[in-house]
């Protein structure tokens, strides 16, 4: 499932790049981008990622961090869509009012290439079955992104992925 994830990730965030209005090289440069967005989970130990239940609050603080051990991989590079790809694996996890981590950005303090695919990535997680919970049905999934807007999401995109729901649901 992880593999299908990263895949649906970049094509999630090149549909929603597209939709934005972004040219050709700025599609393609988030479609690989995006998928990296959790390459720091390598630094987080198996037993907390397979963990079938809720993490401890000890556990938590090692999973948060694999925001900062992505953008620490990632950094230096000279290649834009690595340099994307260290923009948004430090900035996924921020969220639209301050209240996400690593740095509690808000509003468009939290790049773009973040922001879309902090969106996208609530959406496949919670459409899809993972190892600790069960999918959710569309009406769920779009409950819990509308409820987001303007807090957990940019209400920009949360109205264009909405407006465009057809689009990712071809690609999910």
């Amino acid at each position: 499932e992880t593999g299908m994830h990263v895949r649906r990730i970049g094509l999630f965030a090149a549909e929603m790049a597209r939709l934005l209005g972004w040219d050709l090289k700025g599609v393609d440069t988030i479609q690989s981008a995006a998928p990296m967005h959790d390459i720091g989970k390598i630094g987080v130990p198996d037993a907390i990622l397979q963990k079938p239940s809720a993490l401890t609050e000890e556990e938590w603080v090692t999973m948060k961090r694999h925001t900062t051990m992505g953008a620490t991989i990632l950094k230096g590079s000279a290649v834009p869509f690595i340099q994307m790809g260290a923009r948004i694996a430090i900035g996924h996890h921020e969220k639209w009012d301050g209240s996400g981590y690593p740095k509690g950005l808000r509003g468009e303090a939290i790049n773009l290439e973040a922001r879309i695919t902090a969106l996208l990535d609530v959406y496949d997680a919670v459409s899809n079955r993972r190892h600790y919970k069960e999918s959710w049905p569309e009406d769920r999934v779009v409950a819990l992104i509308r409820k987001g807007s303007s807090t957990h999401f940019d209400p920009q995109l949360v109205d264009l992925f909405l407006t465009n729901l057809d689009n990712f649901r071809a690609i999910l």
